[in-house]
């Protein structure tokens, strides 16, 4: 990619005086090594996003939803280190402060409200899945009545907040998470283990529908939200890279490399077996596809709840950090990172009990907050602090990332509103009911069938 420069390393910079939120000068014994680092990204990365890249691949078109998903991990890559290296061109070593100094006020303030809105969306939408999952978990357990409140989304949604979430998001320093990162990585692979085997099995008795290899689809824009919002890790990216050993610009991009390969890898994987197995039936929260019934989807729903409550808190160390830095100057004392930590968590779990349709959620936080976030931000700023030639190679691709960054966020914004996706959350699919099929259960308008799937064999489903 033609990353010059890579042993500049970012000098200390007390501007806006962030980092000592997170990573504090006295705890330097908590530094990570570049293994965890990756662990820290991947997770970052494999959050609640990944759940609907298949839904990404039936509003772009499985061909070209392939194609975007490999763009988009490519631009990731480039703007991951992009970030880095303006950071040491600038002297700078927080995404705010590297506004901040390139921009000035009004960069800095645009910057913070979308530092706090993407992670604090993303909270959101974890709190969503963990209710979501866990509760259809907790109904499968013999002798529980599922309509109890107490295995009910919203009494999980709270339980879990209390007693998972808010004691690992207490945290100072962002090193002490890679362990967490690490098991959240390993349940991610058991995930898509059982997906990969759903598509062999539960496959076929889902009928594929007419459109399911359209090259291309209108809904393109939308598909290249929710994919950036899977792969958006940029605003905490400068807290992984300050929590290294002797961060350099080189360390980064071998680390951003490693990640960026194994979650596109993880994400490819998949979002084709999730649209293969679903096709055009595909919802934005993958899980809802899937029977209540299936002992070993129920073990994955177990899986990816644990995963995002794991996650959770990487997106709350940001939220956090950015109020810091607009209302307390950088530092928090111990009552205020306290206060502020249980105040940013309890908004976040009200609302998520306010809405049950996690697609909407992950296409207007892709498209307007991950995609400024990714593309226009840094490459904004490196274009106005590099002094290479107009022809690098840097240069060119920050040039075409800013105007299709803008298209995405602008389009994908008016086509989320105009064309909102249906959310059948809480609905079983047709096809668990195999003995008692009927066309008459199933919604046009919602799973978009055609005149044709009434001539289908019903045997195809015994």
């Amino acid at each position: 990619m033609g990353y010059q420069s890579q042993q500049l390393v970012i000098p200390p910079q007390r501007d806006l005086n962030d980092r000592e939120t997170l990573v504090s000068e006295h705890e330097s014994k908590g530094k990570t090594c570049q293994s965890t680092a990756v662990f820290n990204v991947v997770n970052s990365i494999i959050g609640s996003g990944i759940i609907g890249l298949p839904y990404s691949m039936k509003q772009a078109g499985f061909p070209l939803g392939i194609l975007l998903l490999f763009w988009v991990s490519y631009i990731s890559d480039f703007s991951l280190v992009l970030l880095i290296k303006g950071g040491a061109l600038s002297g700078t070593d927080t995404y705010q402060s590297l506004v901040n100094k390139t921009f000035g006020f009004p960069g800095y303030l645009l910057l913070s409200v979308l530092q706090f809105l993407y992670p604090f969306i993303a909270m959101i939408s974890y709190n969503i899945i963990a209710g979501d999952t866990l509760s259809k978990v907790f109904q499968r357990i013999p002798g529980v009545d599922p309509e109890n409140l107490f295995v009910g989304r919203h009494f999980i949604i709270m339980i879990s907040t209390v007693t998972f979430t808010l004691p690992l998001s207490l945290y100072r320093d962002i090193a002490k998470l890679g362990k967490v990162s690490l098991i959240s990585t390993v349940l991610t692979a058991l995930i898509l283990g059982i997906v990969i085997t759903r598509i062999v099995s539960l496959g076929p008795d889902v009928p594929k529908t007419d459109d399911a290899w359209v090259f291309a689809k209108p809904n393109a824009i939308q598909a290249v939200g929710v994919m950036s919002f899977a792969f958006i890790c940029h605003h905490n990216s400068f807290l992984v890279y300050s929590s290294l050993e002797e961060p350099t610009v080189a360390k980064w991009s071998r680390i951003i490399h490693i990640s960026i390969v194994v979650s596109m890898f993880i994400c490819i994987l998949f979002a084709t077996c999730g649209y293969l197995t679903f096709t055009g039936f595909t919802q934005g929260d993958l899980f809802e596809n899937y029977c209540r019934s299936d002992n070993l989807v129920t073990f994955g729903r177990f899986c990816y709840g644990i995963t995002v409550l794991l996650t959770y808190p990487m997106e709350c160390f940001v939220t956090r950090e950015v109020i810091a830095n607009v209302f307390f100057g950088g530092n928090l004392s111990s009552v205020f990172h306290v206060v502020v930590t249980v105040v940013i968590i309890t908004i976040a779990m009200l609302v998520s009990l306010l809405i049950d349709c996690l697609g909407i959620v992950l296409e207007l936080n892709g498209v307007l907050c991950a995609a400024p976030l990714i593309f226009i931000i840094p490459s904004a700023c490196y274009l106005k602090l590099s002094e290479e030639p107009r022809t690098h190679s840097d240069k060119i691709i920050s040039c075409v990332m800013l105007p299709i960054g803008a298209v995405v966020m602008v389009f994908g914004f008016v086509m989320a509103i105009i064309n909102p996706q249906d959310c059948t959350h809480g609905q079983e699919m047709f096809y668990c009911f195999p003995d008692n099929f009927s066309l008459t259960n199933i919604s046009d308008s919602r799973f978009q069938l055609t005149t044709q799937l009434s001539t289908l064999n019903i045997s195809i489903f015994r």
